[in-house]
């Protein structure tokens, strides 16, 4: 037996760490792995809402009252930021940063409701964003105490 396991043990764990150019075990549990790819991928459902109410004014059907709190131009805008956020945050949950788990329910929470707002323009595409807002609130909250997982 070589020096270098005598040192280290019989855990192989320790001796992959120890040794130079192996990767340290990783910082997210994989609920928080999902709810950071789900808050991409609503990120970026949110950036392209934004942008084809920005640049395509007669895709989105209002109702006879209109959009509920401006008009499609600042809810583009409004998506469109949202959306870059929400993806931002989410890329941050898989450095395992605390400040990002606090920032996604924020985004997602404030998203879920900016979609009940807009339902009225795109009903079906409304109710999925915000179900995934719930599956990343949950999956956040729910799990973000949990131990890391050991390689």
């Amino acid at each position: 037996m070589s020096d270098y396991i005598r040192m280290q043990g019989s855990d192989p764990r320790a001796m992959d760490s120890a040794r130079p150019g192996f990767a340290e075990p990783r910082a997210a549990s994989g609920w928080i792995a999902f709810a950071g790819t789900m808050a991409i991928l609503v990120g970026f459902f949110n950036i392209i809402v934004g942008l084809v109410a920005l640049f395509k004014n007669n895709y989105y059907v209002s109702t006879p009252g209109g959009y509920l709190v401006m008009n499609l131009t600042g809810w583009g805008w409004l998506h469109l930021i949202v959306g870059a956020l929400a993806a931002a945050a989410g890329a941050a949950l898989f450095s395992g940063a605390g400040w990002a788990k606090i920032v996604v329910v924020v985004l997602a929470g404030f998203n879920a409701l900016a979609m009940l707002a807009f339902i009225s323009a795109a009903p079906a595409w409304g109710l999925i964003v915000i179900v995934m807002d719930v599956l990343v609130i949950w999956a956040v909250i729910a799990h973000s105490n949990e131990p890391e997982p050991s390689l």
